[in-house]
């Protein structure tokens, strides 16, 4: 199953990434900056305001978005097999808190840093890419809105060159 909307829009922020981060832009910089709040290890700064937030339902719907996306992720076929052994309640956690900051929630993260975190993984574009493409559904099914969700993925579309193995 392809997902042609998200599809066009991860092509084009990873092209724009690339593009960013090959001319050494201030904005790749940026995007990729630890947090100067409490989180320097969430992987890019939060969203300004408290809009985004709002638009993912805010703790709740958060917490509803990760459990649903876990419950893909761990089903599918593509992907399921990286996350067994994993420790999926520690998991959930980290991605609630991270999701909550990075949306302008009032939450921290604290979990390792992304390299940190995915060190050892061996993890492919394909990978991230079903990851991305489980994440956008489970947006989808708690109706935040694409604007709110683009504004998330711009957050986590520059990670993918620190997870992905090279």
């Amino acid at each position: 199953m392809t997902y042609p909307r998200f599809k066009g829009c991860l092509t084009a922020c990873a092209l724009a990434v690339l593009a960013a981060t090959a001319s050494g832009s201030a904005w790749a910089q940026d995007a990729m900056a630890p947090a100067a709040g409490a989180s320097p290890n969430a992987g890019a700064t939060p969203i300004a305001g408290d809009e985004t937030y709002k638009a993912f339902h805010e703790k709740e719907g958060i917490q509803r978005i990760i459990d649903d996306f876990l419950g893909r992720v761990t089903t599918d076929p593509r992907i399921k097999q990286r996350f067994e052994g994993a420790n999926l309640t520690r998991l959930n956690l980290m991605l609630v808190q991270q999701v909550c900051y990075l949306t302008g929630g009032p939450c921290d993260y604290s979990g390792k840093d992304m390299k940190s975190a995915h060190a050892g993984m061996g993890l492919r574009n394909d990978d991230f890419n079903a990851l991305a493409e489980d994440l956008q559904l489970s947006m989808d099914k708690e109706g935040v809105s694409f604007p709110a969700q683009n504004r998330l993925l711009a957050k986590l579309a520059p990670m993918q060159h620190v997870i992905v193995a090279h």
